[in-house]
């Protein structure tokens, strides 16, 4: 990878592409940073000691720290990632859309326009949802908060533009990413904003856990010793984390083609073997975002009833979903096991809609070509099936594995008493799996389009 970049850096046109990514996710953190009108700063100390596990935790992890902070760019990449999911989920369902998206380029044009409209109506709703959530959960860092009428809307819907606009503008910085830089802008934006929360993690988790760990040694000299080999079993289990992502992302289930010969005119065409390529992990991070999502559900929208009183109408909702916040803990079996079964689910379900077993079968036809052993048509497509329900089997175990790890050392840590106080405090170890694999993800595309990149400057032709 680093060989890459520094034969990339000495390309002048990719070196500016690099240089211009760089700039635009500067001016990405710089816009994170900017605080807005009536929000106190000291609300990321009030976020920090009130979320734990639930959604809007994860959604400041994607964030870098922006959504705890409630600053201009607080929505992040969320509705722009939402909207690209929900168009795709659309393709599929709506013939319309289906027809368009096979429509070449110019029919791709006009799905990122749609995308475009719909990002802006979901960010629009989303910043409304998240300044009522403000509102409710930190009226005491709100300054508008006492105001009542006019003033009290007036604030409200400066805030609403405000955050929409941030949403919007991170959608065009994607988008000069892609135009002008090395592209897979909105996930070069999603690899900073997780990497910039890693120098937050090692210094307060890590040194918690060891802090746990040694309490109660007398002996200064053994919990230096302690401390020092925690941080060595911490680094090596991250580094081989690392390399198994890596390994694993790269393989792939190869189903043989051969193409029979064909004569056009007066030459021959076909007669070599190939292959079709399924990834082991065809569906990347989906299925962990879309189970984090739903497991988390009632941790979120507990938070909402935070200030509930005990005359309202609505304290039995907020008795429900606080017990059920507690049976669903982050740090409970339950929570884990179901995490897992939905991520398996969510794996199939992600390649039911993205990938197409009788269009590939029918192509393979039409070019020539069959799977050996196999007669084309139906018998094509029931193998091609088989291959992919065992391939995305692995693909889910894989990502339990990564996933879940995580979760079960909560468990198992929150079985210690000693240890018990110093889970509340690692709760972003619940989705440090889900990280991992996004940015293993961005960094093994962004290698793969630079080596595309050099290796077409670098072609020499037979006049050369």
């Amino acid at each position: 990878m680093f060989q890459t970049l520094k034969n990339a850096w000495k390309i002048p046109e990719l070196k500016n592409k690099l240089l211009f990514t760089l700039l635009i996710v500067l001016l990405y953190r710089i816009g994170a940073s900017i605080p807005l009108p009536w929000v106190s700063s000291e609300i990321y100390t009030a976020f920090q000691s009130m979320s734990a596990g639930d959604m809007f935790q994860y959604l400041n992890l994607l964030s870098g720290d922006a959504f705890s902070r409630a600053t201009l760019f607080a929505l992040s990449v969320s509705p722009y990632i939402t909207a690209s999911i929900v168009m795709q989920l659309l393709t599929i369902a709506i013939p319309a859309l289906e027809r368009m998206a096979k429509d070449g380029e110019n029919g791709k044009k006009k799905i990122t326009a749609i995308t475009r409209v719909v990002t802006v109506a979901l960010a629009l709703i989303t910043a409304y949802g998240y300044t009522m959530y403000l509102e409710n959960m930190f009226s005491s860092y709100i300054t508008y908060a006492s105001q009542k009428g006019a003033a009290l809307w007036f604030c409200r819907i400066t805030l609403i533009l405000c955050y929409c606009a941030g949403a919007s503008l991170i959608m065009w910085l994607a988008e000069k990413i892609n135009e002008k830089g090395i592209g897979n802008g909105i996930s070069i934006i999603l690899f900073a904003n997780i990497v910039s929360r890693v120098p937050t993690y090692l210094t307060s988790t890590i040194p918690n856990i060891a802090k746990a760990i040694t309490k109660g040694i007398e002996q200064e000299v053994v919990a230096i010793i302690l401390n020092v080999v925690i941080y060595i079993a911490v680094v090596a289990v991250i580094l081989a984390a690392f390399g198994f992502v890596v390994w694993f992302t790269g393989s792939e289930r190869r189903i043989p083609i051969q193409y029979a010969k064909r004569v056009v005119g007066r030459k021959m065409y076909g007669g070599q073997s190939s292959s079709l390529p399924l990834k082991l992990n065809m569906s990347g991070v989906m299925p962990i975002i879309f189970a984090n999502s739903i497991v988390a559900l009632p941790a979120t929208i507990a938070a909402f009833f935070t200030n509930v009183k005990k005359d309202s109408w609505l304290y039995f909702a907020k008795d429900f979903f606080d017990q059920m916040t507690d049976v669903l803990s982050y740090t409970s079996p339950l929570y884990l096991i179901i995490f897992i079964a939905l991520i398996i689910a969510f794996s199939y379900f992600y390649i039911m809609i993205s990938f197409n077993p009788v269009e590939v079968a029918n192509n393979i036809r039409n070019n020539g070509g069959s799977v050996p052993g196999i007669r084309p048509g139906k018998p094509t497509i029931d193998y091609i099936k088989k291959i992919l329900n065992r391939v995305t089997l692995i693909g889910g175990l894989f990502l339990c594995v990564i996933s879940g790890l995580p979760l079960l050392v909560m468990v198992v840590l929150n079985l210690i008493p000693s240890l018990t106080s110093v889970v509340a405090s690692m709760s972003e170890l619940a989705f440090s799996g889900s990280s991992l694999l996004i940015v293993v993800g961005v960094a093994l595309e962004t290698v793969r389009e630079l080596e595309a990149q050099i290796t077409l400057r670098n072609y020499k032709g037979f006049l050369d």
